[in-house]
This record gives structure tokens, C-alpha cells and sequence, in this order.
């Protein structure tokens, strides 16, 4: 039984695993429809806020709502392109009442989609689980050399900060035991800053700038408005975080030694559809299962969901007050890839984990695994490769685990109507013996 400071740093190590992800969709939505300053921050607090709420729900679980697993919602980087072209060909009023919409209708089609998991044999399972944690390396490695797109980006002090938080997270996970090992993660991202801060790379001024408290408020940026072109735009965002949760939620199963239940899929989409609304409500962001968490899980081995819920309620803590959610903001992004490395590779292994257990001796398996895998890590790798089609066509393909998971799905699909070669030469050798 953990005590309470321990639940709580266990938490606080959940909410630093996935906080890059959760501020960083806010950050560019802003930046790119030009909000200013106190917009910027109330929408990084709101965020914050509904994440909390929502990953609280989630982990609750009612008869209707909630996984009961030990997932972290998180906003949807899927959605930022379509909310701001929503925004930018009307308003950010018309974007929120649109993902209210949306919201709804994945609480609606929660069951339906529940009924298409049959799909989903260990083959597909494996691979998506697999896709997951492949196609997040390219995140873990931009923030290892600094951060895409940052002027040092590539320094060999980003290298050596994220290689010396790499090694702190290995050895303390090494040498180490109960507790200790447990918080490997947090211990390494303080380290690394720790550095950071002495190589002159670690500023405090977004915290002496933040504000003291901050609310979320009811339709902030004003009464929602209502677009059928947006509406539509919105429901195949939330479909595809529909199949990147699915994913997720197996892959904790995997990592929580449990098998995931159609019912609990279904109540934790529930759970998304209504978090998705609250999102809208406050004027934040779509929903969905954080990937960055489930590596955490594996690589700590601490199962329990009264860490999920101290991460929640951390996070609604910090949503409420900016100046203690700021302090987060100072991890060097070189720090934060170092610590990705490892956490998104144990999602990659619990993936192959899972695939040990499929014969890749027949061709059927063997190319469900290959062609998935493929097709996932390359749209993740290479996404400007669909650039030319439709902007909902490249934004379902541009997602390397909705790509990869609808390849490994199409494929069994299309493979089970055959039978192996191997098979149908046992069977017809086996009508052989018989009438003989």
C-alpha cells in the first residue's frame, strides 16, 4: 500500500511524462489565430484544468463512464490543424460548438464501435500496441536534439543533457528498488534540469510572469456557434482518437497484466465523448488516452489508479493556479526526449511482447505484422508524403497509429476469408487419410 506522499510523487511523474504534449497544442492554436497573452494563459490553464477532469472520470468509472484503467486524457494533436482552420474561416465560437458536437456523438457511437472490436485479434492488438510506441520516437528524438524548429536544435549539449538523463533514468531503475525505482522518471527529469540550470540553458521567467489564479470559465471566447462543415471536421478527428485510444487502452491492458474488456472500451470512449464536451464547454480542447503514460506504467511497474487519480488532481491544481503549472515549463526539451526515449520504447516492447505470442509463421500473420508496422512508422515519419490530397484524407493518414491500426484491421479483414497455405495442405492431407 503506497502512502500518500508517494501516490502524489507517482502522480507528479505522470503529469511531467505527458505535460509537453498537453501545453503544446494550446501554444500553437494560440500562436497561429494570434491570441494575446491573457488569452494564451487562460487557454494553457483551461486545458490543464479539463485534463484533469477528464482523466478523473476516466479512471473513476460509472456503470456508463469511465475505463477504470490507469489511462491519462490529454488534448488530441489531431485536432489542432482543423480547429484552426475552423477558427481562421470564422471563429473560435463556431470551432468550440463544433467539439461539443463531436463530443456527443462519441458518447453516442461508444457502443457501435464497441461492436467492431471483434477485429481486433492479438495479431492486430500487437502491432497497434507496437505502431504506438514506434511512431512516438520521432517526438522522443526531435526533443532529444533540442526541440523542432529551435535555433539549437542539433547542439551537442542537447545530446549529452537528454544521453546523462537517459543514463540517471537507467541506473536509478537498475540499482535501485521499491520506491526509488519507481520514480526513476522523475528523478532523471530533475536531474537533467538540474543541469540544464547550471549550463545556463533554464530560465524562471515564465514562472515570475504567470498569473497567481486562474479559473475556467463557460464559453470563454463566447456563446458557441454552430457549422455543419465544422461539425463533420470534428467527428473524424474524434473517430480517429476513437482508434488511437483503443490502442492505448490495450496497451495498458498489457502493461497492467489484465485483458481489457469490450465493455471497458466502450465506457472509456464514453468517458472521452464527455471529456471532449467539457473541452468545448470551457473552451479547451479535444480528448483522448495519452500514449506518453503507458511506458511509465511498464517501466515503473506501478499499476495502482490512485497515482491516475493524483495526476488528475494535480493537474487540476495546476490549471487552477498558472504560476505553479509554469515551474513544468522550465524541463529543458532535451531533458524531456531523454526520458521519452526510454518510456516510449517500453510501449514499443510491451507491443512486441504481445506479438511473441502470434505464430509469424504464417503468411497471413507475418503480413498483417509487416505491412501495419510499415505503413505506421513511415506516415509517422514521413507525413509531408501526403501532402497532396485532401485535407481530411492527410489528416487521417498523417496519423501514424490510425494509418498503421486500419492497416493491421483492413488486412486481417481482408486475409481471414483465406485459409494459410500450410492449412489447406494439412487439411488436404488429412481428406487423404480419411478415404483412405
Amino acid at each position: 500500500m503506497l502512502s500518500k506522499q508517494r501516490v502524489l510523487a507517482l502522480g507528479f511523474q505522470h503529469v511531467l511524462a505527458m505535460y509537453a504534449g498537453a501545453v503544446i497544442v494550446p501554444l500553437i492554436v494560440g500562436g497561429a489565430l494570434n491570441l494575446n497573452g491573457t488569452q494564451m494563459a487562460y487557454l494553457i490553464a483551461a486545458d490543464l484544468f479539463t485534463c484533469g477532469l477528464a482523466t478523473i472520470l476516466q479512471v473513476m468509472g460509472t456503470k456508463y463512464f469511465g475505463s477504470r484503467l490507469p489511462v491519462v486524457l490529454g488534448c488530441t494533436f489531431t485536432a489542432v490543424g482543423p480547429i484552426i482552420a475552423i477558427a481562421s474561416t470564422s471563429n473560435l465560437a463556431t470551432a468550440y460548438g463544433a467539439i461539443i458536437l463531436s463530443g456527443l456523438f462519441v458518447v453516442l457511437a461508444a457502443p457501435l464501435y464497441g461492436k467492431l472490436l471483434r477485429f481486433f485479434p492479438t495479431v492486430v492488438t500487437g502491432s497497434v500496441v507496437t505502431i504506438i510506441g514506434l511512431s512516438l520516437i520521432p517526438v522522443a528524438m526531435n526533443n532529444v536534439a533540442g526541440g523542432q524548429g529551435t535555433e539549437g536544435f542539433g547542439l551537442p549539449s542537447n545530446l549529452l543533457l537528454a544521453l546523462v538523463t537517459l543514463v540517471v533514468i537507467l541506473l536509478v531503475n537498475r540499482l535501485t528498488k521499491g520506491f526509488m525505482r519507481s520514480i526513476s522518471v522523475l528523478i532523471g527529469l530533475l536531474v537533467g534540469t538540474g543541469i540544464g540550470y547550471a549550463m545556463g540553458i533554464v530560465s524562471f521567467a515564465p514562472v515570475a510572469e504567470a498569473s497567481r489564479f486562474s479559473i475556467a470559465e463557460p464559453f470563454y471566447f463566447g456563446t458557441p456557434q454552430f457549422s455543419l462543415t465544422a461539425i463533420v471536421m470534428m467527428i473524424i478527428v474524434n473517430i480517429v482518437s476513437m482508434v488511437e485510444s483503443t490502442g492505448v487502452y490495450l496497451a495498458v491492458g498489457k502493461a497492467t497484466d489484465q485483458k481489457v474488456e469490450q465493455k471497458q472500451i466502450v465506457n472509456g470512449l464514453r468517458s472521452e465523448g464527455a471529456a471532449i464536451m467539457l473541452g468545448g464547454i470551457f473552451n479547451a480542447f479535444p480528448y483522448t488516452a495519452f500514449s506518453q503514460n503507458v511506458g511509465l506504467i511498464s517501466l515503473t511497474r506501478v499499476k495502482t489508479r490512485d497515482v491516475i487519480f493524483a495526476a488528475g488532481g494535480i493537474m487540476i491544481v495546476l490549471g487552477l493556479f498558472p504560476k505553479l503549472a509554469a515551474i513544468t515549463t522550465v524541463i529543458p526539451s532535451a531533458v524531456l526526449g531523454g526520458a521519452m526515449i526510454v518510456m516510449f520504447g517500453s510501449v514499443a516492447a510491451s507491443g512486441i511482447s504481445i506479438l511473441s505470442g502470434v505464430d509469424l509463421r504464417k503468411e497471413k500473420n507475418l503480413l498483417i505484422v509487416a505491412c501495419s508496422i510499415a505503413v505506421g512508422l513511415g506516415s509517422a515519419a514521413v507525413p509531408q508524403i501526403f501532402d497532396q490530397l485532401p485535407d481530411f484524407a492527410k489528416m487521417l493518414l498523417q496519423n501514424g497509429i490510425v494509418s498503421g491500426s486500419v492497416t493491421a484491421i483492413a488486412m486481417n479483414l481482408l486475409l481471414s476469408g483465406r485459409k494459410d497455405e500450410e492449412e489447406a495442405e494439412a487439411e488436404g492431407k488429412a481428406e487423404t487419410a480419411v478415404s483412405a
